[in-house]
């Protein structure tokens, strides 16, 4: 993840720790959406370059990997939105400042341009402490995402909840930064 988003990700929800003190909204339920709906037409974005002679592989004649010939697939990238939701130190309970977040996310998902998607809502924890540990403490934060949504009407059959603990650093270049304390919602559509 680059600097620059980093920032704007950080400013958007409200934890970069030079701005902790400072009042800074939620993203709205509007923005949620065009993050999280499922595009009509896929672009180039999604795009990457992969091999696809078996050819290659399976004759020892002169053609090696680099001559094989290659195709344009699309990416398994399912539309995403990281919240950097406050919790409790070492708990699963979520901090009034991230109350509108989530509020805001609820009426996102019931929205009509998401109300017939089905998500996984992924809790992730830094490097900090013991992996069994994060990995219970990220499930845990993914449950109470998940049941705060069902308690502003967001259907449960639509929701999945699942714990990372620190296997997909959002930061890898720092294991222990803030932004990879985040929960990640999939659009699984």
């Amino acid at each position: 993840m680059n600097s620059g988003y980093k920032t704007v990700l950080l400013f958007l929800f409200g934890l970069c720790p030079a701005y902790s003190s400072a009042q800074i909204a939620a993203p709205t339920a509007e923005q949620m959406i065009q993050q999280l709906k499922v595009p009509k037409t896929r672009g180039l974005r999604n795009l990457s370059v992969e091999a696809t002679s078996s050819k290659a592989a399976s004759d020892s004649s002169a053609e090696t990997a680099a001559d094989a010939p290659t195709a344009l697939v699309a990416s398994p990238e399912k539309p995403s939105l990281s919240l950097l939701i406050q919790f409790d130190f070492n708990s699963a309970r979520v901090r009034p400042e991230s109350q509108q977040a989530l509020a805001n996310l609820s009426q996102a998902l019931q929205s009509q341009e998401l109300l017939h998607s089905n998500f996984s809502i992924e809790g992730h924890t830094d490097a900090k402490g013991r992996s069994d540990q994060n990995q219970k403490l990220s499930q845990q934060r993914a449950n109470a995402v998940s049941d705060f949504l069902k308690k502003w009407g967001v259907a449960d059959t639509r929701l999945v909840a699942t714990g990372k603990g620190a296997a997909e650093l959002a930061n890898t270049a720092d294991p222990f930064a803030p932004e990879n304390r985040r929960v990640r919602i999939v659009n699984l559509d």
